[in-house]
């Protein structure tokens, strides 16, 4: 897909001995830059520094996955320095990254993608991608803060909440909790306007259970973000309002689940805040767009991804049911209550099959079409006199579909069964009668 061609085309400029030789030396520069302008101490160069030029001996000694995986954290490091984006603020969370990996690759298990892993002496989250190494799962880590704290786990909770803020960078003169490698077309550091409405919404409730102000002063900050345009920030303005995005780096994309949660985020800071109106305003030009963007993603049975694009998976479907209840629950908007027992009973309702082709011709091979509510494994049986003439079923999008089926000779009336199995196990099933018409130049009979 493109982020594995993304980030074989990052790898492949710094694989030969030449270019890992200029990258290294424009990532020193950029340790020695910031250091002449007083943006890090000398302590702090010396020290990442030494973690560089450690990672840079150990990949060598690594073979096949393992040093793939180095390699690619590697390669982030001196791409953003060439880039001018290896700024101070973003060095705590860069040198961890590579040290993090360091650590891992050297003693830890092979992971399959997307796996998930952590440290003993850390409760943050991080997620493994082929080619890119082991990479802070920001949304992943906020939503383990949110179970902290419905667990009352205050001592987790505040390690958790502490480490991210150690973290965190200046990303347009906003706070933002940034991802460091290649993914999906874009290049390091993006940001999630889900991600980041999840941390607010982790650092203000937090804030009210530990009596942690400074939570609160740190969840403000990171508010600026949410209204700040894309590519540097994670929204872009629309004719009704606001839509937050997913990526910073795709405007383009309108992902219905990841902008409905960054509303709930922001709605759960501003009750708690209470007196900030930039969140207030923000959540209001959200909540305009987001019912426009739900109307387009609501196929009447099941939801799109994204707008213009394919059904949800079933995954995605439970999320957005999810989350549209939380807003429901917390704004008490009717729009969104009515949302919001639709898209339950999507997940309950079996999908509608019925039969379009009427007629076929005898003999011939024939496109049998069937129109189908929503994505769902359609199976089609068709019989004569209790014999069964054919079968078959796929997976397929909501919509006119059709399996194609050579006729029998034998003209007369067939029993067309369409079976329907949508992603949830919903099942649903309807008999319908098909006429095979006699071949060309046969009397009928």
């Amino acid at each position: 897909g493109a982020a594995r061609a993304t980030a074989a085309a990052a790898r492949a400029t710094a694989t030969g001995p030449r270019a890992r030789r200029a990258a290294a030396r424009t990532f020193r520069g950029e340790l020695r830059r910031l250091l002449r302008a007083g943006e890090i101490t000398r302590a702090d160069h010396d020290r990442y520094r030494r973690v560089f030029d450690d990672a840079l001996a150990f990949v060598r000694k690594l073979s096949g996955t393992r040093q793939r995986a180095l390699q690619g954290v590697i390669n982030n490091t001196t791409h953003m320095a060439q880039r001018g984006d290896m700024t101070a603020s973003r060095l705590p969370a860069i040198f961890h990254t590579l040290e993090r990996n360091r650590q891992w690759w050297a003693t830890g298990r092979l992971l399959g993608s997307g796996e998930r892993v952590a440290f003993n002496d850390s409760e943050l989250v991080w997620q493994y991608y082929p080619g890119e190494g082991i990479q802070l799962q920001v949304l992943g880590t906020f939503g383990k803060a949110n179970g902290l704290w419905m667990q009352r786990d205050r001592e987790k909770l505040a390690q958790l909440l502490d480490e991210m803020t150690a973290l965190a960078s200046t990303r347009g003169g906003a706070l933002a909790f940034e991802y460091y490698f290649y993914f999906g077309g874009g290049k390091p550091p993006w940001a999630s306007a889900m991600a980041q409405a999840t941390g607010i919404q982790a650092l203000a409730r937090a804030s009210q259970l530990l009596r942690r102000p400074d939570y609160l002063e740190t969840a403000r900050r990171a508010v600026r973000l949410m209204g700040m345009a894309a590519p540097t920030g994670v929204s872009v303005r629309t004719r009704l309002g606001r839509r937050f995005l997913l990526y910073s780096f795709a405007p383009g994309q309108r992902v219905l689940n990841g902008f409905v949660q960054s509303l709930v985020g922001l709605h759960d800071y501003a009750a708690i805040a209470g007196d900030d109106a930039r969140a207030r305003r923000l959540f209001r030009a959200g909540e305009r767009q987001a019912r426009a963007d739900l109307r387009a993603s609501d196929t009447g049975a099941w939801s799109l991804y994204q707008i213009g694009g394919a059904e949800a998976d079933l995954n995605y479907q439970q999320l957005v049911t999810e989350f549209i209840a939380n807003l429901c629950s917390r704004a008490r908007i009717d729009f969104w209550c009515a949302a919001d027992e639709r898209f339950r009973r999507y997940l309950r309702e079996p999908p509608q099959v019925r039969l379009l082709t009427k007629r076929v011709r005898a003999g011939t091979r024939a496109l049998v079409r069937f129109e189908v509510s929503k994505i769902a494994k359609v199976g089609m049986a068709i019989r004569r006199a209790g014999a069964t003439v054919f079968s078959t079923s796929a997976t397929v999008a909501r919509g006119a579909r059709g399996y194609t089926w050579s006729v029998p000779t034998a003209p007369g009336r067939y029993e067309v069964t369409l079976s329907g199995t949508d992603l949830a196990g919903n099942f649903g099933a309807s008999r319908f009668t098909l006429t095979v018409l006699p071949r060309r130049g046969r009397a009928d009979v």
